[in-house]
């Protein structure tokens, strides 16, 4: 059987898989704080038939030898961190991190997880939750009579009460940093979980030691590029389509050696 159609068959799978991973960040490029991914590829192992160097006289060796290679895998989907363009909301509850970090968030299980999405709301205790209900870490509480909330770009939180002239602080928001963010494991719903490859989560105030600064009012939008994505999309189908090409041309040359007669 000829090797080609191996080959290209391994080719066909690791364009699907670049495109069902281009595919993903197209579907999501207007999901707030959404992170591109990237599909990374290596080569398969040679079939050695003749070492480079091996002698091909008394005086002479080969140069280069013959390896012919068996084709490609995925090795990796990289989550890209760089960070997207601000949409000013003005709400007062939607917070985007300028910089390195993100939000921590608590499960219901009591399990932490992790958020670059910076839309907040208030529960019906005036608790400050993300979309799903899911409690910002440290806990931020809204008095009922607050009439004006500012975050500040060190992550204080202050209210305007009735009777009042000066802002009251009601906590502090803290962000949190993993040496290795591209090693978070995804759960969707614009979440990630440590593991061993992130490195465990430093959590600090917005503004030092690396971290970004807080913007109010402000949501970070995904870092996906149109433009990017889509000019992969096309050299993902191309390559498919080059591929299943080798694999007909492969077809047609077996049926012309099963067509030959003595």
């Amino acid at each position: 059987m000829m090797q080609s159609l191996y080959t290209a068959s391994t080719g066909m799978l690791g364009m699907q898989t670049q495109i069902d991973t281009t595919a993903n960040n197209i579907a999501n490029v207007n999901t707030i704080g959404f992170k591109k991914s990237r599909a990374e590829f290596a080569d398969l192992m040679y079939q050695v038939q003749e070492y480079a160097g091996t002698s091909t006289s008394d005086t002479t060796k080969s140069p280069t030898g013959i390896e012919v290679g068996l084709g490609v895998r995925p090795t990796a989907i990289n989550k890209i961190f760089s960070e997207g363009s601000l949409k000013q909301t003005d709400n007062q509850l939607d917070i985007a991190i300028t910089g390195r970090g993100f939000f921590k968030m608590e499960l219901p299980d009591g399990s932490e997880v992790y958020s670059r999405n910076g839309a907040f709301k208030m529960d019906d205790n005036g608790t400050l939750v993300n979309s799903d209900g899911y409690k910002l870490v440290p806990e931020v509480v809204v008095p009922e009579d607050a009439t004006n909330i500012t975050i500040g770009t060190d992550g204080t939180v202050t209210v305007i009460q009735p009777g009042q002239t000066e802002a009251t602080q009601i906590g502090q928001i803290t962000t949190t940093n993993f040496i290795n963010p591209a090693g978070l494991h995804s759960l969707g719903d614009n979440l990630y979980i440590e593991t061993d490859s992130s490195g465990q989560a430093v959590e600090g105030s917005p503004g030092l030691d690396g971290l970004g600064i807080l913007r109010q009012g402000f949501v970070e939008l995904s870092n996906v590029e149109l433009v990017v994505e889509l000019t992969d999309l096309i050299t993902g189908q191309r390559a498919y389509d080059s591929n299943s090409k080798v694999i007909t041309t492969s077809d047609e040359m077996l049926q012309t050696v099963n067509g030959l007669k003595r």
